[in-house]
């Protein structure tokens, strides 16, 4: 582990932090730490910034609710930049967005950008307007029942292509469970950031048996 005393401050005391999602891997925000607020934030394992405006210290969520949990800081190559990696109550915008970076400035049409938490807004928005002709309305339309039965049969077709040991039909078929699933996910209610946190959890309990299994 880096010690902080390694890290680059400005001639002003401070290091920019850009601070990301840990769900969606978008970028929330770009702030700055002081030596002092780096370390608020990693003992109190929530985001802590120096206010250049104010010139004080800024614990986001202090005021708002939408505290920001750190995962991990890493530092740049050259030991001047961070980045934060975060699970967030609540935007991380003060105009109540999602993200601070909402205004596209270019878009490269021959490479499309995606994310299973874009897939899941797309159903969303779909879900709520209900575009004439579309696939996804059809199926919210229908209901649960019918939901449920395109999962049972994709689940199936993994199997049959997995069982056959075809990569190509196994990855197509995945990809067609985790659409239908996801469309399960909108109609219940469930979002990416509920799945995550389950996994999550998991995660820790795998991580704390194969210890136990070491110390045997």
């Amino acid at each position: 582990m880096l010690n902080i005393d390694e890290l680059k401050f400005d001639e002003k005391g401070l290091i920019p932090a850009v601070v990301v999602d840990a769900i969606s891997k978008k970028v929330l925000t770009v702030a700055y730490m002081s030596r002092e607020s780096l370390a608020i934030s990693m003992e109190r394992k929530l985001t802590c910034f120096y206010s250049r405006s104010r010139n004080e210290l800024w614990l986001k969520g202090e005021t708002s609710g939408n505290y920001q949990h750190i995962v991990s800081i890493t530092a740049d190559c050259d030991n001047d930049a961070l980045t934060v990696v975060v699970e967030k109550d609540g935007p991380a915008c003060h105009t109540g967005s999602d993200s601070c970076f909402t205004k596209p400035v270019f878009q490269n049409s021959e490479l499309a950008e995606f994310s299973l938490q874009g897939l899941y807004e797309l159903l969303l928005q779909r879900k709520n307007e209900l575009p004439e002709g579309s696939y996804t309305t059809y199926l919210f339309q229908k209901g649960i029942d019918k939901i449920l039965k395109k999962v049972g049969e994709e689940s199936t077709e993994v199997i049959i292509a997995g069982k056959a040991n075809d990569k190509k039909e196994t990855v197509y078929e995945l990809a067609d469970l985790a659409y239908h699933a996801m469309v399960l996910m909108v109609e219940m209610g469930i979002s990416v950031e509920d799945v995550h946190r389950e996994l999550a959890s998991r995660h820790i309990i795998d991580h704390k048996v194969k210890q136990e299994k070491m110390t045997e």
